[in-house]
């Protein structure tokens, strides 16, 4: 007797879930087994349940301490980015001036520049023998201040991309309606403009506080034990006091704050997404009241120019003059066998990392985006392909650094001993880039009509005919630009990669930390030399993506 054949409900619950099981099963083993670990270990102490161990750890005065510097410097950080981001991302995206596309590249760039080589910038511009070396006396360096620029720095041009994107594609119609009626143009955007923004600010300003709240190469290398926020903690607790407990219960602490602040965003991002409907309205030649905003905008170029000018001019100093030298030395271990294997090793190994990082994120990202962007035909599918999506949303909300010390404490015995598999670093930075990926390749297979995909059925298409024919010209660029994104991440990723690099397979953002850790000139000339190096190559393959000028690349 023939089994009856499944119905087209069936079918497509077969399908969703075939799709979706290999990326539910690797966020299973490589996300949830590890996070779950850690907060096992923070809840149970020498075998038994203690949820009081947690409300012990978090009584200390310098976990006290740490919550304050962490909140206050976020906050402060998040400010800044907002004011300086709002002029540039109206004069990016509503004006036209020669070398606007640099510039905007120029400005992107900074967000997926190595967190280290951030830190190094600033500790060369503000130290002893940087440019503001004679300033000396204002004790910038090593300062929260600094830390907060820092910061800054890095996270400025999400506020950018994302309220740039809204507003270059706000109507203008109210606004010359309301200049019509006499309205001065501060009052046209304090009445029409602003309003109509407020969703995509707020919404930045809570990611952007979100990324500075968890920020630990910038922190780690600008405050080392002075300064700590709730992320370097975890490090500084795991890696030189061996407190895992404690480390484990400011990561419980980190989960719940993170998970709030997400669930915050999502809501305000339940706002009309720029990036879907792309409705753009024509940019224009400047006119005299737009230099203001022009200004603004040139001084965060330099804000954003000069420590990298910095850094490049001081890998080019050795003992008071022009040279090479630090280039050529990183050919070597540094003086004082500062590493165990030259520079350029560990820049083999970064790439050969990014590279694999890359195509697992890639290929797991496009099975997410297809899983959670295929139109649902009831209420119950809507509902699980929410789910889904939120799932593998879950790395965004999780600190690297809790990331790689679960995968330390859980990803070490039999039979996932993965202690000594070269895969181990590729997989944590492959689920660090995955969020980025799928954020940059939802909004595009979701612009793709059902009907065309039906279409090509309907006229005999095979499913591979019909994606090869409908989704594959409009999703190609897409996926050049997120693996070029994904490649760039990766190569600096030093949150989880700092736990799980081995000292002989070090990659350049550890060796980097690593060599201002150590005395001697030759190895701080060493890091910037290698600072230069890694910031180069992200910045080649940013610029290499912004030509594609994919609009959800770096969506959030």
């Amino acid at each position: 007797m023939s089994l009856p054949a499944a119905g087209p409900a069936a079918t497509r619950a077969l399908t969703l879930a075939g799709l979706a099981l290999g990326p539910v099963l690797v966020l299973g083993v490589f996300f949830v087994l590890p996070v779950t670990g850690m907060l096992a270990r923070g809840f149970w102490a020498d075998g038994s349940f203690d949820p009081g161990a947690v409300a012990d750890v978090l009584a200390r005065p310098r976990v006290h301490r740490v919550l304050w510097f962490t909140v206050w410097s976020a906050s402060a950080a998040t400010a800044l980015s907002v004011l300086l981001g709002l002029p540039a991302a109206y004069a990016l995206h509503r004006l036209d001036f020669p070398l606007r596309r640099l510039v905007r590249a120029a400005l992107l760039v900074p967000f997926v520049l190595p967190t280290v080589v951030v830190g190094v910038a600033f500790k060369q511009l503000l130290g002893e023998s940087g440019p503001l070396g004679p300033l000396g006396g204002l004790g910038l360096d090593g300062s929260p201040v600094a830390i907060v620029l820092g910061l800054t720095f890095f996270n400025v041009s999400v506020v950018i991309r994302v309220v740039g994107g809204t507003w270059e594609s706000l109507d203008r119609r109210p606004a010359e309606a309301a200049a019509a009626l006499g309205a001065s143009p501060a009052q046209v955007f304090r009445t029409v403009t602003l309003p109509a923004l407020r969703p995509a600010i707020v919404s930045a300003a809570s990611v952007v506080f979100l990324f500075c709240a968890a920020g630990f190469g910038v922190v780690l290398t600008l405050g080392g034990l002075r300064y700590a926020t709730v992320e370097t903690e975890i490090y500084l607790l795991t890696t030189n006091l061996l407190d895992l407990q404690g480390a484990a219960a400011l990561s419980i602490l980190q989960l719940v704050v993170v998970t709030v602040l997400l669930a915050v965003a999502g809501r305000l991002r339940a706002v009309p997404d720029p990036s879907v409907s792309r409705d753009l309205a024509p940019v224009r030649r400047p006119r005299p009241a737009d230099v203001p905003v022009l200004g603004a905008t040139a001084v965060l170029l330099l804000f954003v120019g000069v420590p990298i000018a910095t850094l490049v001019s001081g890998s080019l100093r050795v003992g008071g003059a022009w040279s090479l030298g630090n280039y050529r030395a990183l050919t070597t271990e540094g003086s004082e066998q500062a590493l165990l294997v030259p520079v350029t090793e560990a820049l083999a190994f970064s790439l050969r990392t990014a590279v694999d990082a890359t195509w697992m994120s890639l290929l797991l990202g496009l099975l997410v985006a297809v899983v959670v962007t295929r139109r649902s035909r009831s209420r119950a599918e809507r509902r699980v392909r929410a789910t889904l999506d939120g799932f593998f949303m879950l790395p965004l909300g999780v600190s690297a650094v809790t990331v790689g010390f679960g995968f330390l404490i859980t990803l070490d015995r039999p039979p996932l001993d993965l202690r000594d598999t070269a895969l181990l670093v590729p997989v944590a930075q492959a689920l660090v880039a995955l969020p980025l990926v799928v954020r940059t390749l939802v909004p595009v297979l979701h612009s793709v009509d059902d009907r065309q995909r039906q279409a090509a059925a309907s006229l005999g298409a095979s499913p591979l005919r019909a994606v090869l024919t409908v989704d594959l010209p409009v999703v190609w660029r897409p996926l050049l630009a997120a693996a070029g994104f994904a490649f760039a991440v990766s190569l600096g990723e030093f949150g989880a990669t700092s736990f799980l690099a081995r000292d002989d397979r070090p990659t350049v953002p550890v060796v980097i930390f690593r060599l201002i850790g150590h005395p001697g000139a030759m190895n701080y000339g060493m890091a910037l030399a290698a600072s230069v190096v890694l910031a180069a190559t992200t910045a080649l393959v940013m610029l290499a993506v912004e030509r594609l000028r994919v609009p959800s690349v770096g969506a959030l």
